[in-house]
């Protein structure tokens, strides 16, 4: 008689959950800590989008803030501006980006390193200082250019205005439109293998064409990624508009949220309706991004690796000079601009009687918070990037490498901190830390500085190593293992130096020094603990 094989019930409940292997255990840990860290505020966000209830009484749920979020006046025409500021911004960026990141990794221009260094420069540049700047330069009364235009015959009539549409296109892109490209893409085109090009080449293909035909699609995982980044990052963006436009009645997405988070009292609910619609646009650009980049084979950097530089011939010189252009742009101007005007007794007006003065300078070098303020923005900034470098990378590692369940979620998670504007993730930040009693005794200090600065840099620094993943054959990784060499081993002696240049630029893009006073961070930076930055 055959044996019949008695089922416990716990056996039963067993087999419907996944098998309990290394990778399941890794997915499981990582999409949990990230849905906590990342989901757990921007849920906060939504949920109180739906909040009736003003602050400080009971909460009360309804459709009364969404109702009243888009019977704003105007906001259907700011949310147009934003759209037309993104399509107009990235017509010009994104190929010029791409042009001077080629120039400067696959061609033999002059300086080319110190012309790469300059575009470094633009990058870690804040955003005011730069639009600051450019204001001194181009304001339509007062400005240097339009002055010295005046005195110049059969040109005198040219005004150029700072405070149009023009005008903010062009702050975008002096501040870091084209040195963001310019610095993720670089290192991409550095370390592509020279054998397609070559190939192209000796089909008779001159080098414009191989660029277009077959250097681009080669680079479209990073090209995919900087592009869906710049256009989210469009409608999170409200310092420039709030200098250069809302003087003269133009408004954005952005600066409609910040004016709602600001008003008093605060129409907090109101502002998260606004900004949960952000939400609903990157979740179409996830999977669109997933599936150009699952298309074909992107992979650049192999064991036969072989760079090359392409000899410009008589344009050496032109190509040259337009760099050099660039970055005198990028970096000298508003340097310039901004220097000479913290000496002005008032910003912009060189007309009075006593136009320049050091009591600014000395009124901020004796001010003890200066360098309260400049220690805390260090440790913030360093603290923030070593642990950036480290996590994200090995979160890039496990979505391209690995095949463990659950790398779809935890993608989808790395993208939506880029959705929502910096004065929301700070509320949504500053609600999740109230509300958790873990982090309720490290409010107002330094420690949630950096957790919130590091929130911060999620998509981009996970999505551009991701990319470079992508690039990177595994054949190397492939020796280093049959060499004996374990994940660890190989992932420091191996990955690790190859994607060095990647993740130091992908760190400078959030962790930088002019980036810490983002309002999500002043947001939760203040409070008892006093850490906050002054």
């Amino acid at each position: 008689m055959a044996k019949t094989e008695t089922i416990s019930p716990l056996t039963v409940s067993r087999s419907w959950l996944p098998p309990l292997d290394g990778g399941t255990a890794i997915m499981t840990v990582l999409i949990g800590f990230m849905g906590f860290y990342v989901l757990y505020p921007l849920t906060l966000i939504v949920v109180n989008s739906f909040n009736t209830a003003t602050i400080a009484e009971p909460e009360v749920y309804g459709l009364g803030a969404w109702r009243q979020a888009f019977a704003e006046p105007g906001i259907w025409r700011a949310l147009w501006n934003s759209v037309k500021i993104g399509i107009v911004l990235q017509i010009i960026a994104l190929p010029s980006g791409i042009f001077i990141s080629w120039l400067l990794s696959r061609t033999n221009i002059y300086g080319a390193n110190f012309f790469e260094f300059g575009f470094w420069i633009s990058f870690i540049l804040p955003n005011l200082a730069t639009t600051f700047g450019w204001m001194l330069m181009l304001d339509p009364s007062t400005g240097l250019f339009n002055n010295w235009l005046r005195s110049v015959p059969f040109l005198s009539g040219l005004n150029f205005d700072i405070y149009s549409f023009w005008g903010i296109i062009w702050a975008h892109v002096m501040a870091n439109a084209i040195s963001t490209k310019v610095m993720l893409l670089t290192p991409a085109f550095r370390r592509m293998d020279a054998s397609m090009e070559e190939a192209s080449r000796m089909s008779g293909a001159n080098s414009l064409t191989t660029l277009w035909r077959i250097t681009i699609p080669a680079m479209t995982p990073v090209i995919v990624v900087v592009f869906l980044l710049s256009v989210i990052r469009i409608f999170s963006s409200f310092e420039t508009e709030l200098l250069l436009g809302v003087p003269w009645g133009f408004y954005v997405y952005a600066t409609k949220i910040v004016d709602l988070a600001r008003q008093e009292p605060p129409l907090v609910n109101q502002a998260a309706a606004l900004g949960s619609v952000i939400l609903i646009f990157l979740i179409a650009f996830i999977p669109i991004q997933r599936r150009l980049i699952a298309r074909r084979q992107f992979t650049t950097v192999t064991g036969q690796f072989k760079p090359k530089i392409v000899d410009l011939g008589v344009w050496r010189i032109p190509a040259t000079l337009f760099v050099g252009l660039m970055v005198f742009l990028l970096d000298i101007v508003p340097i310039l601009s901004v220097f000479g005007g913290s000496f002005m007794t008032r910003f912009g007006f060189f007309n009075l009687p006593k136009t320049w003065t050091v009591e600014y300078w000395k009124m901020a070098l004796s001010d003890p918070r200066i360098l309260q303020g400049l220690q805390n923005t260090l440790i913030i900034a360093f603290s923030a990037a070593i642990f950036g470098a480290f996590f994200f990378s090995l979160v890039g590692y496990v979505l391209v490498r690995t095949k463990f369940r659950g790398r779809g979620i935890l993608d989808s998670i790395c993208w939506l901190p880029s959705a929502i504007p910096g004065v929301l993730t700070g509320l949504g930040l500053l609600w999740m830390f109230l509300g958790t009693p873990f982090f309720r005794p490290f409010y107002g200090t330094l420690f949630l500085l950096v957790i919130a600065s590091v929130l911060g840099g999620i998509t981009l620094a996970t999505q551009i190593l991701k990319a470079n993943f992508v690039q990177l054959g595994n054949e190397l990784e492939e020796a280093s293992r049959m060499s004996g060499a374990g994940f660890w081993r190989t992932y420091f002696k191996v990955v690790f130096p190859l994607m060095a240049q990647t993740r130091l630029a992908a760190n400078f893009q959030h962790y930088s020094l002019g980036d810490v006073g983002n309002p999500h961070l002043v947001a939760v930076g203040f409070g008892p603990g006093g850490g906050g930055l002054p």
